[in-house]
């Protein structure tokens, strides 16, 4: 998804602010269905029938350092996910607002919607690698979005129905937590190593 070269009325702001929203919701969903994944996994019990009695058995590695190691970035992961789940929701309000000063129409949420979820639509996601992957490519495409609309938005001469400065503002704090999100998503897969 291209923001493109400028933005040229408030209308098309509207539509990427939009965008934002839903690519934040996108994001959101991902990274809670993440969360409860890995909260899954690090709580399964396996059930063994044996007779009359059920015994439950928790998953270990057998090595106590990769366990320490494994436990640590886990816990790390699922931090990290939640974090990124109330980000977004942050992100998406702040957005929210933006378009509200706007007087400009809008554009339906479900086509907008349905354009993000076509191109950021993946399969489910099998261990910690994928979970993890998955969400660095989350991050980034946060990040690229909102880079490629303050360089749109700058680029462009045209005076919106908001304060320019305010406007910029807002994206580019976006964008620089999006970068923080990018940088803890590359720490934790360091230390994953």
């Amino acid at each position: 998804m291209s923001v493109g070269q400028r933005v040229d009325s408030d209308r098309q702001l509207v539509r990427l602010l939009q965008i934002g929203i839903v690519l934040e919701e996108v994001v959101e969903a991902r990274a809670t269905r993440h969360y409860q994944s890995i909260d899954d996994s690090l709580d399964t019990t396996e059930s063994h029938h044996d007779g009359n009695s059920i015994q439950h058995t928790e998953y270990h590695s057998d090595d106590d350092a990769d366990t320490d190691t494994t436990a640590y970035t886990d816990d790390t992961l699922e931090a990290l996910l939640s974090d990124a789940v109330k980000e977004s929701a942050r992100h998406r309000d702040q957005l929210e607002e933006l378009i509200n000063v706007l007087d400009a129409e809008s554009i339906a949420f479900d086509k907008i919607q349905t354009l993000v979820e076509g191109q950021y639509g993946r399969t489910e996601l099998e261990d910690f690698d994928d979970v993890i992957y998955d969400q660095l490519c989350n991050e980034e495409t946060a990040y690229k979005f909102y880079d490629d609309l303050v360089t749109a938005i700058q680029a462009s001469d045209v005076s919106f129905g908001i304060d320019r400065k305010r406007l910029l503002d807002v994206l580019k704090r976006l964008k620089a937590e999006e970068a923080e999100g990018v940088e803890a998503v590359i720490n934790l897969m360091e230390q994953r190593k």
